[in-house]
């Protein structure tokens, strides 16, 4: 068996590299693209189980489709454990790949879940979207900025026909008027775009009954609900709620020592878009569940409102969660769920006396 260490860099990758049959080491650079997939479809030809190892990065689509089409085993792992085995100073291209191979070999590499394809590929429609909209309230923007100029205010009004016309009436100057007009045919083209991937989004949900399990949760739309499956992937690999909080970024910075303890601001260690997307929906909640605002107004007069925000979208994903794993609605959730301080419950469990 041939095992690779890759150290890899969107332009090259340094590796090293051990025959396990006859111990032999060798050292290469590749660059990419061709030099790179010649190397390993050579080792293809030539009939060698091989096992690649490289810490997780990004622009590596091309190279993972590659050892997947050869059936090369390929382990990714994580970067930030991979850096603290380092014991040199010292830090080279080739010490990385050597590093990676020494884990390998010592069966000591801190390998981590990949998502599969058809799961990478739906990220994809949620990002999409994500940007798509992120662009329209950008032009949205200027346009409420361009009819704010002309002494017109009506916030969401600027959106119906009316609104629209009393926008296009304004006599404007030539590039003040031409900026307005393409503004307005970008809005034009954006709007059912979005709404295509919206409905692509809501097709996925009808597929997936965890997703549409997590949409009874007020507050949880199909986005959320989607995002919150393809980015955890399986409930079972975690232990408890913490863990969750704590690999989506929304557990604060610790730096305690002795009888000091100091905490920071949020880790954000995880995903960008799915804790954007529970922040969102947590603030939906507060409106629409009176035991939530009364504890998001609690925190807000305390630590202040972002702060709230976040412990909000803590608590959503801590729920949404225990859902998932337990297989519950939201009613059992909520029936289940702790009644600390409650009379006549103990430890979330309803007494027998009832």
């Amino acid at each position: 068996m041939i095992i690779i260490g890759c150290d890899y860099h969107p332009g090259f990758q340094q590796i090293a590299f051990v025959d396990t049959e006859t111990g032999e080491l060798q050292e290469r650079r590749l660059e990419h693209r061709e030099e790179a997939e010649k190397f390993y479809r050579d080792l293809g030809a030539q009939g060698a189980s091989v096992r690649v190892g490289m810490e997780a990065s990004g622009h590596a689509r091309w190279f993972e489709r590659l050892l997947s089409e050869l059936r090369f085993e390929l382990w990714i792992g994580d970067a930030a454990e991979i850096r603290t085995k380092r014991v040199r100073k010292q830090k080279t291209d080739r010490q990385d790949a050597q590093l990676i191979l020494r884990l390998l070999l010592e069966d000591r590499f801190p390998q981590i879940w990949v998502p599969n394809w058809e799961n990478r590929d739906l990220r994809q429609l949620l990002w999409h979207r994500h940007r798509m909209v992120q662009a329209r309230t950008r032009i949205m923007n200027q346009l409420q900025a361009v009819a704010l100029n002309e002494g017109l205010r009506c916030k969401k009004r600027l959106w119906r026909d009316a609104g629209r016309e009393q926008l296009e009436s304004f006599r404007l100057a030539p590039w003040a008027s031409r900026r307005r007009r393409d503004l307005l045919e970008l809005l034009d083209r954006l709007t059912p775009t979005i709404a295509e991937l919206t409905q692509a989004i809501e097709q996925e949900v009808e597929k997936c009954p965890a997703a549409q399990r997590l949409q009874m949760h007020p507050g949880v739309g199909a986005l959320t609900a989607l995002a919150f499956v393809l980015i955890l992937g399986r409930a079972d690999r975690f232990q408890c709620g913490k863990q969750i909080a704590s690999y989506l970024g929304l557990v604060p910075l610790e730096d305690s020592s002795g009888q000091r303890r100091r905490l920071g601001h949020i880790t954000k260690q995880g995903n960008s878009l799915l804790r954007f997307l529970l922040v969102e929906a947590a603030q939906v909640t507060v409106r629409s569940d009176p035991e939530w605002r009364s504890k998001y107004f609690h925190l807000a007069m305390r630590r202040g409102r972002k702060i709230a925000k976040v412990a909000m979208a803590r608590r959503l994903a801590v729920r949404l969660y225990w859902m998932w794993r337990k297989g519950w609605d939201y009613g059992q959730l909520t029936k289940f769920s702790s009644h600390a301080g409650q009379l006549g419950h103990r430890d979330g469990v309803q007494s027998n006396t009832e």
